[in-house]
């Protein structure tokens, strides 16, 4: 199977998507309220740990399922869901929130 055919794949481009989701709701939060540190935990940030822990076993499944098929392929898709997913973490780390 081609790269491009796994990409068709949910379990391929949702972690992404969820990633990229998780990053903009921290980006729209910076933007309303600044980077200092809130009293309470908001939705903003419910929805980032929702985003960002839902997407495991997604990840989880497209690994068990596709390295072992076809690791050419898999491997850059791996990649990307992980840059992905440290896009959407490293705002939240370097803020210490």
């Amino acid at each position: 199977m081609r790269l491009s055919g796994v990409l068709k794949r949910p379990t391929a481009f949702l972690p992404v998507a969820m990633s990229c989701a998780a990053l903009i709701t921290v980006l729209i939060f910076l933007f309303m309220h600044g980077p200092a540190p809130q009293a309470d935990e908001g939705a903003a940030a419910h929805i980032w740990q929702l985003l960002m822990a839902a997407q495991l076993p997604l990840v989880a499944y497209f690994a068990i399922r596709w390295v072992p098929q076809s690791p050419e392929q898999a491997t850059p898709v791996l990649v990307v869901q992980v840059l992905a997913a440290l896009a959407a973490v490293a705002p939240v780390f370097f803020l210490h929130w």
